[in-house]
């Protein structure tokens, strides 16, 4: 049998193909994936618990796809939790990744990221989110620009988050929140925070939801808050290098670039330390000024929906 056909197993978990290109272009393995996850599935884990779980897996030759529903083949003690998807008008079985030997077998499958949801398994609110999205082309010093004028409306606020890499050319900024704060309320304040920082400098950073409106600059998407999900700390993502979404002290943001952190650098990095649970600020009541402000805010996607339609209209006469 050839080396590349060899079986491996940890934890129970049947791995194959292990010395094979992760995804075309990735320039690791699944190895390399696999021993990564490995090595950070007590880091990982809980960021997952408790939250349903979608993974993009990636394979040579093949488009990466996203994952919602857990496959009929997989492995009957992953347990799973089923949510109707309004936008399909289905029933989606998502997984739920509660230890060791599930992050194993996802990686196996080559799920190369993760990507829970932001409101945990009852809908509930646990953190706020701040996206920040460069526009094409822009320096990771103007993300990393706009994440300190975040920092500093969160200050401003009598607030606190904790910042990491998205992995990819971004920065997430997560403020956690008290366990009694509605959606409504989560949502109304990521609005607020985000049209606050727009104001510390319009000229750099912006609200606007449609993308051509952006003008070449920073997107602050308050939109995550909600039913959203996005690739956690420690996720890996599917890019060249495979790098990874990394915490980063508010001190430390001007002095790392993205491709610091990968799956073959990150272990090494992190000893055995876990620095997101570290620097993650406990919760926090909203401020009442920050929540009213946000409710008059109109919700951007539905902002943009009539937008969209109006500028149609105008075209067509």
């Amino acid at each position: 049998m050839a080396a590349r056909d060899q079986v491996e197993i940890r934890d129970g978990v049947e791995l194959k193909h292990l010395d094979g290109e992760l995804f075309d272009g990735a320039g690791v393995t699944k190895r390399d994936l696999v021993d990564y996850l490995d090595a950070v599935a007590d880091r990982i884990l809980p960021e997952l618990h408790d939250r349903p779980l979608t993974v993009l897996r990636a394979r040579p030759g093949q488009q990466p796809f996203m994952q919602k529903n857990l496959p009929s083949y997989a492995p009957d003690w992953i347990p799973t939790t089923t949510v109707w998807a309004q936008a399909s008008q289905r029933e989606v079985r998502y997984p739920l990744c509660e230890d060791r030997r599930t992050v194993v077998w996802f990686a196996g499958q080559r799920a190369v990221e993760f990507h829970p949801t932001v409101l945990d398994l009852r809908a509930r609110v646990t953190h706020l989110v701040l996206d920040l999205d460069p526009p094409e082309g822009a320096a990771f010093a103007d993300v990393v620009h706009a994440a300190h004028l975040v920092h500093e409306t969160l200050a401003g606020g009598g607030l606190r988050g904790a910042v990491k890499t998205s992995g990819s050319k971004g920065i997430h900024v997560i403020v956690p929140a008290v366990s009694s704060t509605s959606v409504e309320d989560a949502m109304a304040a990521t609005r607020a925070l985000a049209a606050r920082t727009e104001r510390l400098d319009p000229a750099a950073v912006t609200t606007a939801f449609i993308k051509e409106d952006r003008r070449g600059k920073v997107f602050v998407d308050p939109t995550r808050s909600g039913g959203a999900s996005l690739a956690c700390a420690y996720s890996p993502r599917a890019r060249p290098g495979v790098p990874v979404s990394f915490p980063v002290g508010w001190g430390a943001l001007d002095d790392v670039r993205p491709g610091d952190f990968t799956i073959l650098t990150a272990p090494g990095l992190l000893g055995d330390r876990d620095p997101w649970r570290e620097q993650m600020p406990a919760p926090q009541a909203l401020p009442r000024n920050l929540v009213e402000e946000g409710h008059a805010i109109p919700v951007p996607r539905v902002a943009a929906m009539h937008e969209g339609k109006r500028r149609a209209r105008a075209r067509r006469g």
